[in-house]
């Protein structure tokens, strides 16, 4: 069974996504940029959705698929990523997460895409946990920070459910 312990309200992910993408959209806003953002699946499809709606300047959206947890609520460390094999060249490109944890995740596509040679390379993620960091990765566009606890909601799952949940909260098992 188990126990939920809200962290965030609907209302309070809506408020700091509209923020985001606005502050994205000013950042973006000159004739030379050429925005794409690369969600990382499958944890970021909710944030990207509502936070593209967000985003005033043209944008094109891909989707890379990364894995680095088991069924429970650890990562394995060893972290898979997609191939993707699309000419980043000419795009300002903003990779967006749901969270940025150890920073494994990010770091590895990150590196991935930088190879690529992309016009520029930033990050965005809707949760950032640093305490947890392992890897020297730093978030440019964050909406919350949180201490060391184990998520779900709002994109975020337990096992294989909770991703619809419109809230994010603590897991606290029984």
């Amino acid at each position: 069974m188990v126990e939920k312990n809200i962290l965030f309200r609907k209302e309070e992910i809506d408020k700091k996504v509209r923020e985001l993408g606005e502050i994205i959209s000013n950042d973006y806003q000159s004739d030379d940029k050429n925005l794409l953002i690369i969600s990382l699946l499958r944890g970021s499809f909710v944030f990207t959705a509502d936070l593209v709606r967000h985003i005033t300047v043209p944008v094109r959206i891909e989707f890379m698929e990364t894995s680095s947890y088991g069924f429970g609520k650890t990562s394995t460390g060893n972290v898979k990523v997609s191939d993707f094999s699309m000419d980043i060249s000419e795009y300002d490109v903003l990779i967006v997460d749901d969270i940025l944890d150890s920073g494994n995740s990010m770091k590895t596509v990150y590196d991935v895409l930088k190879e690529k040679k992309p016009k520029s390379l930033k990050t965005c993620t809707l949760l950032d946990k640093p305490s947890r960091r392992q890897v020297d990765i730093e978030v440019d566009y964050k909406g919350f920070v949180i201490e060391d606890r184990f998520i779900a909601g709002y994109g975020l799952n337990y096992g294989h459910h909770y991703r619809n949940t419109p809230y994010i909260f603590e897991v606290i098992e029984k």
